[in-house]
């Protein structure tokens, strides 16, 4: 697949104190010896990258720079000191801006895609951030850019199954409070309305797991199927959408690989992520559907430990830039 002419993605810089600067110089190492590899940019503190580094003016800049240097957009200012495994709120500020710079040239068209290095969010707490986590914030940017409110949906990719999440950060006690018709509901319909225009299938066939084992084997193992999601998906079948009812959560992925759903949505979080971190520990990708710009992340945690050992793996920032290129690609072909 050729990226030529295809604008370059804003990757963030995340927490520099956690694994982001190591990752994201190793992908521009991997990627750059592609003839074909996706440009990217990391919008950073130039200094986090030494001598592989070079600030650019522009993103426009990124891609005749890419196979020769790292390209940089740099903060405002320069991070203040800190110990690379050891979470520190002093660079909050930073780790904010370069998001916002991120989202800011994705909105601008300047750039492809955004793809977020992980953050932690105890340390955005204590600097006083007031959403649940990253891609909150990410929406409420959008929300802010475009005036509208939709609900962003979590989709994981990797080991060859791509998965939504009908309820997500969520003690399993209280999954009935969010898993209501309505929520459903919205969940495929961002599923479907993003496999064909992020991921080029002009009919998908999406799959429900059950909540219940057996999918509630007829009721008796549990109504939550019989009444919440097999009459959302009846309704939405007469629409046109192809989405089955609810099926049993154990077989459900086996399905998926054999090739009987494009995608799946779960119910619950584990149940999700489970199948494909098993089959993909290392480059399963989250992308968030539903956002006006696209947005991938690797699907780890700053992973302070790893980053204080120079051991942090780049194969899920890899991943992640590979998704959201093809992604951009299948949806300027699919706005035309």
């Amino acid at each position: 697949m050729s990226h030529s002419g295809q604008l370059p993605l804003a990757v963030t810089m995340g927490d520099p104190a956690g694994c982001g600067p190591q990752i994201t110089l190793r992908a521009w190492q991997a990627l750059a010896k592609e003839d074909a590899a996706p440009p990217f940019y990391v919008i950073a503190d130039p200094a986090l990258f030494g001598d592989a580094a070079e600030i650019i003016a522009s993103p426009g800049d990124a891609a005749s720079l890419f196979a020769r240097k790292l390209p940089v957009v740099p903060l405002s200012s320069p991070l203040p000191a800190f110990e690379t495994g050891v979470p520190n709120p002093e660079l909050a500020p930073a780790i904010l801006e370069s998001i916002d710079k991120a989202m800011a040239d994705s909105f601008a068209e300047k750039a492809g895609g955004v793809v977020t290095n992980p953050i932690s969010k105890a340390v955005l707490y204590s600097a006083g951030f007031k959403h649940p986590g990253h891609t909150e914030y990410l929406a409420d940017l959008s929300k802010k850019e475009t005036g509208r409110t939709t609900p962003p949906v979590m989709m994981l990719v990797g080991g060859g199954l791509r998965v939504s999440l009908a309820t997500i950060h969520v003690p399993l006690m209280r999954v009935l409070d969010h898993l209501t018709p309505s929520a459903l509901e919205h969940v495929i319909r961002v599923t479907a309305a993003a496999m064909e225009r992020d991921f080029g299938l002009s009919t998908p066939r999406i799959g429900l797991t059950g909540l219940n084992p057996h999918a509630g084997e007829s009721g008796t193992i549990g109504l939550e199927e019989r009444d919440i999601i097999n009459p959302v998906a009846g309704r939405l079948r007469a629409e046109g959408i192809n989405v089955s009812d609810a099926r049993p959560g154990d077989t459900i992925f086996a399905e998926a690989l054999d090739g009987r759903f494009d995608a799946v949505i779960a119910m619950t979080h584990d149940q999700g992520l489970i199948p494909v971190k098993t089959l993909d520990i290392w480059g399963g990708v989250n992308t968030t559907l539903g956002l006006p710009v696209i947005r991938t992340s690797p699907d780890h945690g700053t992973a302070y430990d790893a980053a204080a050992e120079n051991k942090a793996r780049p194969d899920s920032l890899i991943a992640a830039i590979r998704l959201a290129s093809k992604m951009a690609a299948e949806r300027a072909l699919h706005d035309g």
